[in-house]
């Protein structure tokens, strides 16, 4: 299946049972988790990942505000495929945006969302302006 437009990462995943209602479909708390799993993959492309972020440069990224917009429904043994990009970096903030599909039949869409973020010091959780390292760093994934 071609990239969804505009994004150039995408990390896979299949709906665990644990992850449906009594009716059989997804509970809608399940998608933040997703988008989660997508981030953290995301931020793996660069050395050290999210762990390497924390523990070498004493930097950690905490959510401030999510949003999904739910399209259709899933079910159990459902693939996905969730893309990821970064947006709007600017002072300690930047944006993560994702379009989670469907590869399984049938395919599509099924949800698009965002999260916000903000660069805080590790040690202190006090925030912090985001460093031209990460700020690069997050660029040249995109670019």
């Amino acid at each position: 299946m071609p990239p969804v437009d505009g994004f150039r990462f995408s990390t896979d995943l299949r709906v665990r049972f644990n992850e449906t209602d009594a009716q059989g479909v997804v509970h809608n708390s399940a998608y933040l988790i997703w988008l989660e799993i997508a981030r953290i993959d995301y931020l793996d492309r660069f050395p050290g990942g999210y762990r390497g972020m924390v523990s070498e440069h004493g930097i950690d990224v905490t959510t401030v505000e999510a949003h999904v917009r739910y399209l259709a429904g899933c079910r159990f043994d459902d693939r996905l495929r969730i893309w990821a990009r970064t947006a709007d970096l600017r002072g300690a903030r930047f944006r993560f945006e994702y379009a989670l599909e469907r590869v399984s039949d049938p395919p599509g869409l099924v949800a698009d969302g965002w999260t916000q973020h903000a660069c805080v010091s590790a040690d202190t959780l006090r925030p912090t302006r985001m460093p031209g390292w990460l700020a690069e760093t997050l660029g040249s994934l995109e670019g």
